[in-house]
């Protein structure tokens, strides 16, 4: 599969304007955006992963196989940077979710360890009030043991049924190129 960095935008002129349809990954900072991103691509080092949550500041476009953009937004919730700076992340990020034309599914990705979150309880709650297609994505399965996973997922599933995935085990991989394949068509 061919997958390149495109570009970082600060600003909504910055979007690209090739009309290409997105995907967009969504969740909670240090959630595992960018490792779903590079496990979908089958590429270690496209998307930059990070233990400090709030390195990714700006929307990141990724170009798939010169068909449609993988977006990789900033997460919300913890990070290490200024007020100020998350504010204008949450500016972009609303701008690019109420604008995008192109958006054909977002994905709402939530730690299995974690779970729902208020935040991301507002997002899900934002998406179906506007309108937009999403699917959520249960990450760091690895990180669970059977009974865990069994607990998180069921938690999960109070408010959506998630697709369980591991970055380290490729679990869900394929189901999730579904979900893509399928708004794509």
């Amino acid at each position: 599969m061919k997958a390149e960095f495109v570009k970082s935008v600060n600003d909504p002129g910055q979007l690209p304007t090739d009309g290409l349809p997105e995907v967009a990954f969504l969740g909670r900072s240090n959630v595992g955006k960018s490792s779903l991103i590079n496990a979908l691509v089958g590429q270690r080092k496209l998307a930059f992963t990070s233990n400090t949550p709030g390195r990714t500041q700006s929307l990141n476009f990724y170009l798939v196989d010169d068909k449609f953009y993988f977006v990789d937004l900033p997460g919300y919730g913890y990070a290490r940077a200024p007020r100020e700076a998350t504010n204008e992340w949450a500016q972009l990020i609303e701008h690019y979710l109420q604008e995008r034309k192109n958006l054909g599914v977002a994905f709402l990705i939530l730690d299995a360890r974690r779970g729902w979150m208020e935040k991301d309880l507002d997002l899900k709650m934002w998406l179906e009030a506007n309108g937009w297609p999403y699917v959520v994505v249960a990450s760091k399965m690895d990180k669970l043991n059977q009974a865990e996973q069994q607990r998180g997922l069921k938690a999960i599933r109070q408010y959506a049924e998630p697709l369980p995935f591991s970055a380290v085990t490729g679990r869900g991989v394929r189901e999730i190129w579904q979900a893509i394949t399928k708004t794509h068509q």
